[in-house]
């Protein structure tokens, strides 16, 4: 009598490949962020605005920079 190993799964269903997560980064908290500033910065003053656009774009840059690293790294 032997034991076969436990199936993992439903009968018919194929295992997922093994895919590396992408690393986690603040960047996506930045750009929401800049957008914020950028939106108040309509009912306040064009100084949150101009915080605003410079977190934006400083957020954006890095995560573009971050993903070409990733991906040059596979």
């Amino acid at each position: 009598m032997t034991k076969d190993p436990p199936k993992t799964g439903h009968a018919g269903w194929e295992p997922l490949p093994r895919e590396q997560m992408p690393n986690a980064t603040y960047f996506p908290a930045g750009l929401a962020m800049g957008t914020t500033f950028i939106l108040w910065s309509f009912i306040t003053t064009w100084v949150v605005g101009l915080v605003g656009i410079g977190l934006f774009a400083a957020a954006l840059a890095g995560w573009i920079t971050a993903l070409r690293h990733e991906r040059k790294r596979q």
